[in-house]
């Protein structure tokens, strides 16, 4: 029997049919674009978003005729936050996760609530990111959206409005919007009180645990040619299924996920709210597992500052490979150096994520002379992403939240290259799932469990989750690379006057 993974990223989206041993039978993904009107900005027409999922779910469906899907679960972008009408409609696109324009609703939130008091209640730090302050900006600045809106959706909602005709948000997903309640495991109404948000526009919360949340509408069905009901099962944030998909399900475990963003995911029992984490900015919220919590570490860039120097900087690369069949980050990376860069990147192109989350931050290059060549400055792109990981690594273990272990998912985890690199410079264990696709393999494994093809979550990864071999740091390049990070370490400091002021 075979379930539906799909995952609705920031920039793109995929859509996996997977049989009940993890292999991937069929899939479909489609790219879509970020708007940004104006430079704080980053929006999404939901609606291109929903017709480009249904064509890789409509795409994935068809090429699975042999074992049609019975269950789908949904893997989604967080914190993004979509007002619609009573009928499902968007009534303006989407805000995302990396808007920065709420500058000024976080600090009503610091004065009427208290930075410490949000973080132990919600487990999230203040920051732009969060779906609270996006809602209070659009009560001050849409006032005509915020009357005229029915609800306020995530794209797990919305997309299971349109699926099935009720949205509903899990408590992963609800517990990264600053307005859960960690220890009661429901919205905050008091916080929502405050706010001046009803909570019937919100939408409710699924059953504790997960499971089947309704079935996909008779003439979607058909449009899918399928004969049989489709289950629609309670899913999550796309960074938590992921840790589900590599197996991150014991306290100790985490999950390093690199595609658009950069992503740790630790597994905790109980959530740890320290003011070391506080202050570093690591958000704690639920796990798509019962029982469990996750710390969450984020570097905004990612994935996407590489896609940004192929698309800027690498034409020809781009162009050999729409002629060879090749993937362009292979030429691109071909003829990188060994050993460390002499340039040194702050990658943060997006603002910096954890531990400062400071939007005012901007990416840098230092070092460069006219023997830096585009290998060079590919590479450095790797290593200032991979530092970066490393600062926040650093943050978590001084916090004491233990990492034993390091699965690496996502884009990122295809590199050879960049593996070797997160083992050299973080001094940490790599492991590297069968499935690199673990966002998807995560909610399918969901649906598995509330479909009843595994009996609980523990025997879906044992019989899914299957580990190539280890990735040891190499002692030379520990040694070298380990000076190259505490020069990196004074770059922020260093760079951030000059950068505000410009």
């Amino acid at each position: 029997m075979s379930t539906i993974g799909l995952d609705v990223g920031t920039t793109g989206c995929k859509a996996i049919v997977f049989n009940d041993e993890g292999h991937i039978l069929s899939q479909g993904s489609r790219e879509y674009s970020i708007l940004t009107p104006y430079p704080s900005w980053a929006e999404q027409d939901a609606e291109a978003v929903w017709q480009q999922t249904w064509d890789a779910l409509s795409e994935a469906v068809a090429a699975a005729h042999d074992d049609p899907p019975t269950a789908l679960a949904l893997s989604v972008q967080g914190e993004a936050i979509i007002p619609v009408d009573r009928d499902g409609q968007p009534l303006r696109p989407a805000i995302l996760g990396m808007d920065t324009r709420t500058g000024a609703e976080n600090e009503w939130l610091a004065e009427q609530f208290g930075t410490e008091n949000l973080f132990n209640r919600t487990g999230m730090p203040l920051h732009t990111i969060n779906t609270l302050p996006k809602l209070l900006w659009l009560q001050r600045h849409e006032p005509e959206v915020w009357k005229t809106a029915d609800q306020f959706l995530l794209y797990e909602d919305f997309f299971l409005h349109r699926l099935g005709g009720r949205g509903v948000i899990s408590h992963c997903l609800a517990s990264r919007t600053q307005m859960y309640d960690l220890s009661t495991g429901d919205w905050a109404d008091d916080i929502l009180a405050e706010c001046g948000i009803d909570r019937e526009r919100l939408a409710p919360l699924a059953p504790d645990g997960g499971g089947v949340v309704g079935t996909l509408r008779q003439d979607l069905a058909s449009a899918l040619g399928l004969s049989h009901e489709l289950l629609l099962v309670s899913g999550g944030h796309d960074q938590a299924c992921a840790a589900l998909g590599s197996g991150a399900v014991e306290a100790g475990l985490a999950m390093v996920s690199t595609g658009t963003a950069e992503v740790v995911e630790v597994a905790m029992t109980t959530p740890i709210l320290n003011e070391t984490l506080r202050q570093g900015n690591i958000s704690v919220y639920r796990h798509v597992v019962p029982g469990l919590y996750l710390a969450m570490t984020l570097n905004h860039s990612g994935g996407l500052l590489l896609r940004w120097f192929r698309d800027t900087l690498c034409r020809w690369e781009c162009e050999q490979a729409l002629t060879t069949g090749q993937d362009p980050y292979d030429l691109i990376l071909a003829d990188v150096p060994a050993g460390p860069t002499e340039i040194l990147i702050l990658p943060h192109f997006a603002g910096s994520g954890t531990p400062w989350l400071d939007t005012s931050s901007k990416g840098a290059i230092l070092g460069l002379t006219f023997a830096t060549t585009r290998p060079i400055i590919a590479k450095a792109i790797l290593e200032g992403l991979t530092f970066e990981l490393r600062v926040n690594l650093d943050l978590l273990k001084e916090a004491g939240v233990t990492v034993s272990e390091l699965r690496a998912v996502g884009g990122g985890a295809r590199s050879p290259l960049w593996l070797q690199l997160k083992a050299d410079i973080c001094q940490v264990l790599l492991r590297v799932p069968q499935v690199t696709e673990a966002a998807c393999l995560g909610a399918a494994l969901l649906a598995g469990v509330a479909a009843g093809i595994y009996p609980d979550m523990a025997t879906a990864v044992a019989q899914t989750v299957h580990l190539q071999r280890g990735i040891e740091p190499q002692a030379d390049n520990m040694f070298a690379y380990d000076e190259r990070y505490q020069l990196y370490r004074q770059m922020y400091p260093t760079l951030i006057t000059l950068q505000r002021q410009l």
